[in-house]
């Protein structure tokens, strides 16, 4: 069964952390939602506060256990991922051992950050085309090696699915698509 640890961070946007991980809970993926602060109570972006199952702190202190995927959702909480040196460490010990990291909106600023985004195809939202001026303005999902990225809210199904197709199989994401109508 595929892990994914899943970071929400004060002012995350709910569609982009809760499509995708419905969808992978859906698939069957062990999905740890850790809070990025020390609580378990996380708000979102429109004023949604989602209990997560733990925080970041307990799972570094625990070892540091390693997933599958590390999911970055985006929208206006970014900037506290992108502050935090402990999600560039987890984002770059991630992509040391060639695991998943998928991104959404905002947060492939994070990769960028990193210095992961060179040389890749990639996108995310049009806000943050400034910094990331190689955005693929008109792909709804990219992937390139062991980054996934998405553009937004309205692109949170499609990448949902994506990582479904990547952890699993494009027939199991066509089998979770089906159960959902899309």
């Amino acid at each position: 069964m595929p892990t994914v640890l899943a970071i929400l961070a004060e002012g995350f946007e709910e569609i982009e952390a809760v499509a995708p991980i419905d969808l992978l809970r859906r698939a069957g993926a062990e999905v740890t939602v850790a809070a990025l602060g020390e609580g378990i109570h996380v708000t979102g972006r429109t004023g949604i506060t989602l209990h997560a199952d733990t925080t970041l702190t307990t799972i570094e202190s625990t070892g540091g256990r390693e997933f599958d995927c590390l999911f970055l959702p985006g929208g206006p909480g970014v900037k506290h991922l992108r502050a935090d040196p402990r999600i560039r460490a987890l984002v770059l010990r991630q992509h040391a051992g060639g695991r998943w990291l998928a991104a959404i909106c905002a947060a492939p600023t994070v990769l960028h950050d990193a210095g992961l985004l060179a040389g890749h195809r990639y996108t995310a939202h049009s806000s943050v085309a400034g910094e990331l001026t190689e955005i693929l303005v008109n792909e709804r999902v990219v992937a390139d090696g062991n980054l996934l990225t998405s553009r937004g809210a309205g692109t949170a199904l499609d990448f949902g699915l994506l990582l479904v197709e990547k952890l699993y199989s494009p027939e199991k994401a066509s089998e979770i698509a089906r159960s959902i109508c899309v």
